[in-house]
């Protein structure tokens, strides 16, 4: 296995053998072929997947996808390919179908990107897998929510109590009223990291209800008692690509990020 001398410096204090998979669904309901949609020319789980290698989150990188063309666009950048079955629903059953494989047991501490995050941020992953060593089986992270993502359903909120553990997430935005001052609604980021036996026992556990209602697979461990840790980012959460108008926002934001404002 692999050791964390070229992790990024005094994130991972010991030698945690860290797998950092990306899950990517060609058959998405509300953008068709999503992972090869192109973004600035490039299809968007290649920018995802060059976005990880330049964070250097984690020694080796798995694509874990649905059909052969996901992995042909990411074989330039000369990453590991999973071709993981059709049935597999959510992204977090395509992690757990590459950490099962034997050349992947040794993994402690999986780390899931999903493939629809382009501009995945740093302190949002490692902060998800720190919370991890720090004893949370399964983990998460969340930044300020704005006015106009609180509106959208498209958008992710996650409603986290004091210690930073999820209670709710939601499409909708949460009532505050009594809760208003032990709890606080943030944006939900793509990223999760999980334990071994905090993955495979999610993917263990029987749909929610609410999972089903919200398509939000992240309420299936609360639905059962398990906590979910939530990491906090203090940069807004950056765009996501849920939509076909994601994918021009996604473009004005490259284009400004190129050109260095808004660092």
């Amino acid at each position: 296995g692999m050791t964390f001398d070229s992790a990024p410096r005094g994130v991972l204090p010991f030698a945690v053998q860290l797998l950092c998979v990306i899950p990517a669904r060609l058959g998405s309901t509300r953008l068709p072929d999503k992972p090869l949609r192109l973004l600035a020319g490039e299809p968007l789980v290649r920018v995802v997947v060059r976005r990880v290698l330049e964070l250097d989150l984690a020694p080796r990188i798995v694509v874990a996808a649905d059909d052969p063309r996901v992995l042909e666009a990411v074989a330039p950048l000369g990453v590991d390919g999973v071709l993981t079955g059709p049935e597999i629903g959510s992204g977090t059953e395509r992690v757990a179908a590459v950490a099962r494989l034997p050349e992947y047991a040794d993994a402690d501490v999986i780390l899931n990107v999903q493939g629809d995050e382009p501009f995945v941020s740093g302190v949002a992953a490692v902060g998800a897998v720190q919370r991890v060593l720090a004893g949370d089986a399964i983990a998460t992270a969340a930044g300020p929510l704005s006015a106009a993502a609180a509106l959208d359903p498209n958008r992710v909120k996650v409603v986290v109590d004091e210690t930073g553990r999820a209670l709710r997430f939601s499409r909708a935005l949460p009532a505050s009223g009594a809760w208003a001052c032990r709890v606080e609604v943030l944006h939900h980021v793509g990223v999760y990291a999980y334990t071994r036996r905090g993955l495979l026992r999610w993917v263990g556990l029987p749909p929610a209800p609410e999972e089903v209602a919200e398509a939000l697979e992240q309420l299936r461990p609360l639905a059962h008692g398990i906590a979910v840790g939530v990491a906090r980012t203090h940069e807004a959460a950056p765009p996501g690509i849920d939509t076909p108008d994601d994918l021009i926002t996604a473009e004005q934001y490259m284009n400004a990020q190129s050109q260095g404002v808004g660092r």
